[in-house]
C-alpha cells in the first residue's frame, strides 16, 4: 500500500461513530456477501497461523526421526506436507474468493452512494448551487466516494484480516513458549515508537506536498484556460518561470515527504530481523540450558511466528490514517445528503385542458395544445381551471439573497399576455433576479407574485417551470448530438419540430453545413461551435419548448448584428402571444418593448416604452444616447 495514502495527515471527522454506522448501512445490504469474506478471510489467516504451527509437528515427528536412517519411510513426512499443501491451497482459493466479493460490495455500495448523492442533489435548491463551487462538488463524487472505495476493497479486509492474523500468532507464540512470547511482545514498543516518529515527521511534509499539489494544478488549470491570452501578451516565459517555480516547491516537499514514508517498510524489516535474532538467540539458550522450550521444532515455529508478529501491528498502524481519511470523506457526502431538499408546498399543476361546448375547461388526457391550472379548493373540494396565459404581476415585491441584504425594494409590475417586458440597468441591478423569482428559484420574503391570477406560491415548481422557457447569456450544452440538445427543451419533441424550432432560432441554416447536420456531436460544451452558434441552439432549445413565458437573459449577446436581426425576425413569430422577459445590455434590442423598466439598486426608477423614455431624458435616454455606460 503506498505510504503516501497511509501516513499523509487527514481531518478527523466529527462524528466517527455515526458516520461508520451509516456506512455500513449502504454495505449491509450485501450482508451476506460480507459474512462470506469474513469467513474467507479468518479461514485465510487461520491456515496461515495452523500451517506456522504445524511446523513443530513436521520437524519433531517427522524429520528428526528421519535422521541418520539408513533407509527412511519418507510416506509420513509425504502426508503430512500434502496436508500442508492442501490447506495453503484452501487459504488461495478463500483469498481469491475474498478479493472477487469484497470488490463486487465496494463497487456496489459506491454505486449505491452516488446515486443517493445524485438523486439528492437534483433536489437541492438554486441557493445550493450558487453557494458552492463546482469543483468541490465534483470532489463529493471523485476524491470522497474514492477514499469510500479504498476503505471498502484495501483498508476493511486488511483489518480484519490483521486482527484475526494477530490474535492467531498471539494464541500459537503463547503455546509454544510464553516466556518468549512476553518477551517479544516486550520489544513491540521499538515498532510503535519508530513507526510515530517517522509517521508525524512525514505528515508534516505530505501536508506541504499536499498544498504544493494544489498550487501547481490551480495554476495549470489557469494557464491552460487563459492559454490565448497567455499567447496574446508574449507571457509565455513568465508563466514557464513562474510554473518552475511551483513544481520545484513540490518536488522539494515530494521528496522529502516519500522519503520518510519509503524508509518505514525497510526500518520495520530491518527492526524484525534484529528482533528475530534476539528471539532465536534467547530460544537457543532456553533449549540448551532449561526445558522453557520444548524442542527445535518449538523454537522453529515460535521464531516463524515471532517473523510474522510484527506485519499485521504494522498494517493496523497503517491502515488508521486510512480509514479515517474514509469516514472523513464519508461524512463530507452525507453532509451532502442531510441537506433539505428544496421545499415545495405548491399544489396548483399544469394540465392538458380541453374546451366544452360552453366555453369552459375540463382536464384532457391527451395532448391539445391547450394547457390550464388545476386549482383544488381545500374548502369546498372543488376544482377550477384557469387557461394558461402568462400574464405575470409582481406586486410590491422584495427579495434578498441573505436576510441582512435587500436586493430588490418594492417592486410592482405587470405582464400581459403577448407583451415584451424589457429590464435595463448596471450590472447588480437586480435584472436577473426578478427572471429567478418567477421561476421560483428563490422564494420573496415580501409582497406577491401572481401568474394568471394565481399565487405562484401555490403553483407546484415543476408545474411552473414547464410553463416558462429561459435562454441565458451562459450556454450550456451537452454532451450529444445537436438534435438531442435541441430535443432537451421538449423530451418528445419530433424531429420535425426540432427543424422547425431551430429555423424560428435561423440555427437551420448553420447546422445543416455542420459535418453531420442534427447529427453531429457536440463535446466538451460545444467547443466545436462558436459562442454564436451555442446560443442559437439555447434559442432553438427554448422554441422547442413552446412555453407561453419566455426569458431571455442577454440572449443575443454573443451574436453579430446581422444574426442578431435574423434572429429577431424567427423570435417574434415565437414571441407572438406569449409574454417576453428581455434583460439586455443592447438597448437596440429592447426598443419593440410594450414597457422597459429602468433599475438601479433594486429599485425600478423609470418604466415606459421606448419613445416615452426617450422624452423623459432621464437615465435611459443616457443609457440610449451613450451619455452613461452600463457596467
Amino acid at each position: 500500500m503506498p505510504p503516501a495514502r497511509n501516513m499523509r495527515p487527514v481531518a478527523k471527522p466529527k462524528n466517527l461513530k455515526a458516520t461508520i454506522r451509516r456506512m455500513f448501512a449502504y454495505v449491509g445490504k450485501d450482508r451476506f456477501k460480507l459474512i462470506a469474506v469474513f469467513a474467507c478471510i479468518a479461514v485465510s489467516a487461520v491456515i496461515s497461523a495452523v500451517g506456522t504451527y504445524m511446523l513443530r509437528d513436521i520437524i519433531d515427528g517427522y524429520i528428526r526421526p528421519l535422521i541418520g536412517l539408513e533407509n527412511p519411510d519418507f510416506g509420513g513426512l509425504m502426508y503430512i506436507l500434502s496436508v500442508l499443501a492442501l490447506m495453503y491451497l484452501v487459504s488461495a482459493a478463500a483469498t481469491y474468493v475474498n478479493n472477487r466479493l469484497m470488490m463486487q460490495i465496494s463497487t456496489g455500495t459506491m454505486n449505491r452512494i452516488r446515486k443517493d448523492l445524485f438523486d439528492h442533489m437534483q433536489s437541492l435548491p438554486l441557493s445550493f448551487f450558487d453557494t458552492h463551487t463546482h469543483g468541490e462538488l465534483m470532489s463529493r463524487f471523485t476524491n470522497d466516494t474514492d477514499t469510500l472505495r479504498e476503505f471498502l476493497s484495501q483498508s476493511l479486509p486488511q483489518t480484519v484480516s490483521s486482527v484475526i492474523t494477530l490474535t492467531s500468532t498471539l494464541v500459537g507464540m503463547i503455546r509454544l513458549s510464553g516466556v518468549l512470547t512476553i518477551i517479544l511482545i516486550a520489544l513491540l514498543p521499538i515498532n510503535l515508537v519508530v513507526i510515530q516518529a517517522i509517521g508525524k515527521r512525514s505528515g508534516r511534509y505530505f501536508s506541504a506536498q499536499q498544498k504544493a499539489v494544489g498550487e501547481v494544478n490551480g495554476y495549470i488549470e489557469e494557464m491552460m484556460a487563459g492559454q490565448r491570452v497567455v499567447k496574446v501578451f508574449n507571457h509565455e516565459d513568465k508563466a514557464q518561470e513562474e510554473f518552475d517555480q511551483r513544481n520545484e516547491r513540490l518536488r522539494e516537499a515530494g521528496t522529502q515527504a516519500n522519503t520518510l514514508a519509503s524508509i518505514l517498510m525497510p526500518i520495520m524489516a530491518n527492526l524484525g530481523n534484529i528482533q528475530y535474532v534476539v528471539i532465536a538467540i534467547i530460544g537457543a539458550a532456553l533449549l540448551t540450558h532449561s526445558r522453557l522450550i520444548a524442542s527445535v521444532g518449538s523454537l522453529v515455529a515460535f521464531m516463524q511466528f515471532a517473523r510474522n508478529f510484527s506485519m499485521p501491528i504494522t498494517q493496523l498502524s497503517q491502515q488508521f490514517n486510512t480509514i479515517l481519511l474514509a469516514m472523513a470523506g464519508a461524512e463530507r457526502v452525507f453532509e451532502i445528503m442531510d441537506l433539505p431538499p428544496e421545499t415545495d408546498e405548491g399544489y396548483v399543476q399544469l394540465v392538458n385542458a380541453k374546451r366544452n361546448a360552453d366555453g369552459g375547461l375540463t382536464e384532457s388526457e391527451e395532448r391539445t395544445g391547450l394547457w390550464a391550472w388545476k386549482h383544488p379548493h381545500s374548502a369546498d373540494g372543488s376544482v377550477t381551471y384557469t387557461e394558461l396565459k402568462g400574464d405575470v404581476v409582481f406586486e410590491d415585491v422584495t427579495f434578498g439573497y441573505v436576510p441582512e441584504k435587500t436586493v430588490l425594494h418594492d417592486i410592482s409590475l405587470y405582464a400581459r399576455p403577448g407583451e415584451k417586458i424589457a429590464f435595463v440597468g448596471s450590472t447588480g441591478a437586480g435584472k436577473t433576479t426578478i427572471t429567478n423569482l418567477i421561476n421560483r428559484f428563490y422564494e420573496i420574503q415580501g409582497g406577491k407574485i401572481r401568474y394568471d391570477g394565481i399565487n405562484i406560491g401555490k403553483i407546484k415548481k415543476d408545474d411552473l417551470r414547464r410553463s416558462l422557457g429561459m435562454v441565458l447569456q451562459d450556454t450550456h450544452l451537452f454532451t450529444g448530438t445537436v438534435r438531442d440538445n435541441i430535443r432537451y427543451g421538449k423530451l418528445d419533441a419530433t424531429d420535425a419540430e426540432i427543424e422547425r424550432a431551430a429555423k424560428i432560432a435561423n440555427a437551420d441554416f448553420f447546422i445543416r453545413h455542420l459535418p453531420d447536420g442534427y447529427d453531429t456531436m457536440l463535446t466538451n460544451d460545444g467547443a466545436n461551435l462558436s459562442q454564436g452558434q451555442r446560443q442559437l441552439l439555447a434559442i432553438a432549445r427554448a422554441a422547442v419548448a413552446d412555453p407561453p413565458v419566455l426569458i431571455l437573459d442577454e440572449a443575443t449577446s454573443s451574436i453579430d448584428t446581422r444574426t442578431e436581426a435574423l434572429i429577431e425576425k424567427g423570435m417574434d413569430g415565437l414571441m407572438k402571444g406569449r409574454t417576453v422577459f428581455v434583460i439586455a445590455h443592447r438597448l437596440s434590442t429592447v426598443r419593440n418593448s410594450q414597457a422597459i423598466m429602468v433599475l438601479e439598486n433594486g429599485r425600478i426608477i423609470e418604466r415606459g416604452d421606448h419613445e416615452a423614455l426617450i422624452a423623459q431624458k432621464g437615465r435611459y435616454y443616457q443609457l440610449y444616447t451613450g451619455m452613461f455606460e452600463l457596467s
